[in-house]
């Protein structure tokens, strides 16, 4: 005894598309895990720049449009 030929075609066809989805979050789980490791680093790199910023300007606020940059005050 067999399903219909329908049915079956409908049940590959569920099952193709769920092994799609599967791969799918299986490589957007992979960039995530990629984009995660990555984070600290870069955001690591930021400060490590802020820091050589400010001991060659000092205390600013820098402009990230034009690269201009005002001194910030303390307020002593």
């Amino acid at each position: 005894m067999k399903i219909e030929k329908e049915e079956l075609e409908l049940i590959l066809d569920q099952a193709k598309q769920i092994d799609n989805i599967c791969k799918q979050i299986t490589g957007l789980e992979l960039q995530k895990n990629k984009l995660v490791n990555l984070y600290p680093e870069i955001l690591e790199d930021s400060n490590n720049t802020r820091k050589e910023l400010e001991d060659k300007y000092g205390s600013i606020s820098i402009n990230l449009a034009d690269g201009s940059y005002t001194i910030i005050q303390d307020e002593d």
